[in-house]
């Protein structure tokens, strides 16, 4: 669900930590498909090359693959479905999860999804990143876990040193410690990024 732009842009380095954890949360079992990128966005400076098993996918594509897959085995995670994801869901009943875009602010982007008819689930009302929510889904659907009984983490503060620290806006899964699952190299990246607000 990028948007089209005159300019080529190319993958955020966020987007890609993001894409690389989905694929590990997803476990090697599973089929992991990004559908709907802009179609000025260079593809070829995407996680694609070095994982065959997820490709991308320009903007059109998810059509042409939901044209194959029966709609009652399609779950839409969306926050504003009535019904909450429950372990029972992964008895079969669906067999493809279909993740939005986050954002901050929402600006509610699944509404481009909620329109096709699919059934609906919510994770939270509270939002997280669109990688979280996939693991959120694998420990329910998967694991058997209901939603309540995960450890979280709302908008936690990435604390760098002691006077370098950001934090995030979204609900994240809680490690062992008592931190953010976060992508890995996410953190550098975080501090890179405040580190270049300061440059003069």
């Amino acid at each position: 669900m990028e948007e089209d732009e005159e300019t080529t842009k190319a993958i955020p380095p966020w987007v890609e930590l993001e894409h690389e954890h989905m694929r590990t949360l997803a476990g090697p079992d599973a089929h992991v498909q990004f559908t709907s990128f802009s179609t000025s966005t260079p593809l070829s400076s995407s996680p694609q090359d070095k994982k065959a098993q997820a490709p991308f996918h320009l903007r059109g594509m998810m059509q042409r693959m939901l044209s194959s897959i029966p709609l009652d085995k399609i779950c839409l995670l969306d926050p504003k479905a009535e019904k909450e994801l429950a372990p029972e869901d992964g008895d079969g009943r669906f067999e493809w999860f279909l993740f939005g875009v986050c954002d901050d602010p929402p600006r509610d982007r699944t509404s481009e999804l909620r329109v096709r008819g699919f059934h609906t689930r919510h994770l939270s009302p509270i939002q997280m990143t669109t990688d979280t929510a996939l693991g959120v889904t694998r420990l329910v659907v998967q694991d058997r876990i209901p939603l309540k009984e995960i450890p979280y983490i709302d908008q936690p503060t990435i604390r760098f040193n002691v006077k370098e620290s950001v934090e995030m806006p979204f609900r994240y899964i809680s490690n062992d410690i008592k931190e953010p699952r976060l992508p890995p190299g996410m953190k550098e990246l975080l501090q890179e990024d405040l580190n270049k607000t300061f440059d003069f």
